[in-house]
């Protein structure tokens, strides 16, 4: 079953999940309902979400980097470590634009860790610590914000990053007074 999306600004989207005590049929069905709603989403096309952003208050998430690859879900997920690039990144935007399927048509680059280690468990429930890197690493970090109630145009307005929104398929930079 396709799920709605939770909006900004319902305040589920800024409360921190509280973890999953069991893994059970409850649990399976929401993760399968999860899965065909980020499936459905083309415009843009998803590639993580939060329990949170389904309205529910749980510390789970699942991800889907590309068309092709298969989804994974992440339980009670906990960074471990983080390793930042060696190279200063800039303040303009780039191809690394990070939206949210929470925050419609809007926009910005967010500086996230290059190389993460997470801890979580897997929906079968085996306890996991994997090492992530690249886009993966990206969308995790997304994801983990989402189950602290953060979401990330707050982290790009801590990092002083331009927001835009995108109109008619153009991005234009919101003007913050």
């Amino acid at each position: 079953m396709i799920l709605s999306i939770v909006k900004t600004p319902q305040e589920i989207l800024t409360t921190p999940t509280k973890p999953v005590k069991k893994i059970d049929a409850k649990l399976r069905t929401l993760v399968k309902n999860m899965k065909a709603t980020l499936a459905a989403q083309d415009d843009p096309e998803g590639v993580g979400l939060a329990a949170p952003q389904i309205g529910v208050g749980l510390s789970l998430f699942i991800i889907k980097p590309t068309p092709e690859s298969p989804f994974s879900v992440f339980i009670n997920p906990e960074i471990k470590k983080t390793v930042e690039s060696k190279v200063k990144k800039t303040k303009k935007a780039s191809s690394t634009l990070e939206g949210c399927l929470s925050i419609e048509r809007i926009w910005s680059q967010v500086d996230r860790a290059d190389k993460i280690l997470i801890a979580y468990k897997t929906i079968d429930g085996t306890q996991k610590e994997e090492w992530f890197t690249g886009f993966d690493a990206t969308i995790i970090q997304h994801e983990v914000d989402h189950l602290k109630g953060i979401l990330f145009t707050k982290r790009a307005l801590e990092q002083d990053k331009p927001i835009f929104k995108e109109t008619n398929g153009k991005l234009n930079e919101i003007e913050f007074i």
